[in-house]
């Protein structure tokens, strides 16, 4: 997933996992919470494929 233009951040606090995915601009285009951080990083590559399918189109 290295060639799509997009970066993300995967934090862990109190009520699980937040991550964030940011384009090359650095805005924010995809944000949630996961409980797990399986879950969350899933959701982050989920996330990102929607975002490049999205950015194609």
């Amino acid at each position: 997933m290295t060639d799509l233009p997009f970066a993300y951040s995967l934090v862990r606090d109190e009520a699980g996992w937040s991550w964030r995915i940011f384009d090359e601009d650095g805005e924010t285009v995809a944000q949630g919470l996961d409980l797990s951080q399986t879950s969350a990083q899933a959701a982050v590559e989920s996330a990102i494929r929607q975002a490049a399918a999205e950015a194609r189109a």
